[in-house]
């Protein structure tokens, strides 16, 4: 399956639409892009769920172990985890029923695109959620 991502319009509108991101592999470093991207996005306005088994709270959120344990709707999950491990992502995204899979600057994997695609799901991979928004602004 050939890969094709959102165009940087679609990404707009996709940002414009969306309230709730699920950061999986958020850090409580502050010094981890995960942390710095993830507290640009609380400060443009979007709640942040942070998704690691690591950590208790990360921004002033509590996180979870998994995207399972999230209660309500994600717009978005943004993944910070290297590329090997995208597509047991991919997996247990599926059973949240998020809208959009969003791999980190980076990050691809085929497999989990294509899952992912034969689902009928939104897929951006590679791209920094923290410049597309300020791109879109």
């Amino acid at each position: 399956m050939a890969i094709e991502y959102p165009t940087r319009q679609e990404i707009g509108e996709i940002l414009k639409n969306s309230k709730t991101i699920a950061v999986v592999g958020l850090s409580d470093n502050s010094s981890r892009t995960s942390y710095m991207v993830s507290k640009a996005m609380q400060d443009a306005g979007y709640e942040i769920i942070p998704v690691n088994p690591t950590v208790n709270e990360v921004l002033g959120q509590k996180a979870v172990a998994s995207l399972k344990d999230i209660k309500g709707h994600v717009d978005i999950v943004n993944v910070f985890r290297r590329s090997e491990h995208l597509l047991d992502v991919a997996k247990e995204f599926l059973e949240i029923d998020a809208d959009v899979y969003w791999a980190q600057l980076g990050l691809e994997n085929e497999e989990a695109y294509d899952l992912l695609k034969r689902n009928n799901k939104t897929v951006v991979m590679n791209r920094c959620i923290k410049v597309e928004h300020a791109m879109t602004k």
